[in-house]
C-alpha cells in the first residue's frame, strides 16, 4: 500500500533548512576537490610512462631485508628507464622512493593525509598529496606499467586486491603483478588455490595474473620479458576513457 512505503525524505525536504543548505554546499566542495586531485594527478604525471608502482608496509624500517631489497628493486627500475611510484611515506614506500631517487629515472610520491603512520619521505623528485583515498589508487593504476608488492598491511593488501580486481574484470588493461617475499606471500597463494579457485570464485587462469619473483634482476626480466609481447602504450581497447578511469 501506498502508506505503507518507506519514506526517505530529500535534501530540500529537510525541515532544517539552514542545516539542509549547510550540507548541500559541503557535499559539492567535497566533489570540487576530489575534481582537483584528479586533474593535479593528470597534469603532473601524464607524461612519466613508462612507471612502476611499488606498494608496502609502512613500519618496515631501514636495516630490514625487505627495506634493502626494495631500495635495490626501485634503483635498478630507475636506470632502466622506469619511473617508480610509491606511497611517499616511511617504510616500504620510502625504500622505493630512495632506490629510484638514486637512479635515472624520476621518483614519484603519493602522499596521503592521514592521523598516523604517513609522513612524507624526502626522496621525490615529484610529490603529489591526496585527502581521498580512491583518487590516490586510481593514479596508482593509471600511471602504472607494472606493480611490485612488498610485504605488508590491510593497506597493501587493499591495493593488491583492487587492480587484480581490475585486470579480472577488464576495467584496466594487463600489467605484470609482482609479489616479493616468498616466505610472507606463499600463505596467501596457497588459500587462492585452495580454496578461491578450489570453490570456483576464481578461475584457474587467474593466478597467471601473480608472479612471486625475489630476485631483483629477475623482478625487472620479468617486466621487460611481458612488454616484448606487446607495446607498453596502452592498446586503442585499453583507452583510459574505456576503462574505470
Amino acid at each position: 500500500m501506498e502508506s505503507d512505503r518507506k519514506r526517505v525524505p530529500r535534501l530540500r525536504q529537510l525541515t532544517n533548512v539552514e542545516r539542509a543548505t549547510s550540507r548541500k554546499a559541503s557535499e559539492s566542495w567535497q566533489m570540487f576537490t576530489i575534481m582537483a586531485e584528479f586533474i593535479d594527478a593528470a597534469e603532473r604525471l601524464s607524461e612519466i610512462r613508462p612507471a612502476v608502482s611499488m606498494f608496502g608496509s609502512a613500519r618496515i624500517r631501514p636495516g630490514d631485508p625487505y627495506y634493502e631489497i626494495t631500495v635495490d628493486i626501485a634503483r635498478r627500475l630507475s636506470d632502466e628507464g622506469f619511473s617508480v611510484i610509491s606511497g611517499g611515506g616511511p617504510g616500504i614506500m620510502e625504500a622505493a622512493n630512495k632506490g629510484a631517487y638514486e637512479g635515472r629515472s624520476p621518483s614519484i610520491g603519493l602522499n596521503i593525509e592521514l592521523p598516523r603512520e604517513q609522513a612524507s619521505n624526502t626522496w621525490q623528485n615529484i610529490s603529489l598529496s591526496f585527502r581521498h583515498f580512491f583518487a590516490r589508487k586510481v593514479a596508482f593504476v593509471k600511471y602504472a606499467d607494472a606493480y611490485v608488492v612488498l610485504p605488508g598491511g590491510f593497506g597493501t593488501l587493499d591495493e593488491l586486491s583492487e587492480v587484480l580486481a581490475l585486470i579480472q574484470t577488464g576495467k584496466t588493461r594487463r600489467i605484470p603483478v609482482i609479489l616479493v617475499g616468498a616466505q610472507f606471500w606463499s600463505g596467501l597463494l596457497d588459500w587462492f588455490r585452495d580454496t578461491l579457485v578450489g570453490q570456483g570464485l576464481v578461475d584457474a587462469e587467474d593466478m597467471h595474473l601473480l608472479q612471486l619473483i625475489d630476485d631483483p634482476a629477475h623482478i625487472v626480466e620479468a617486466i621487460f620479458t611481458f612488454y616484448e609481447a606487446r607495446d607498453i602504450v596502452p592498446e586503442e581497447t585499453e583507452h583510459p576513457h574505456r576503462s574505470f578511469l
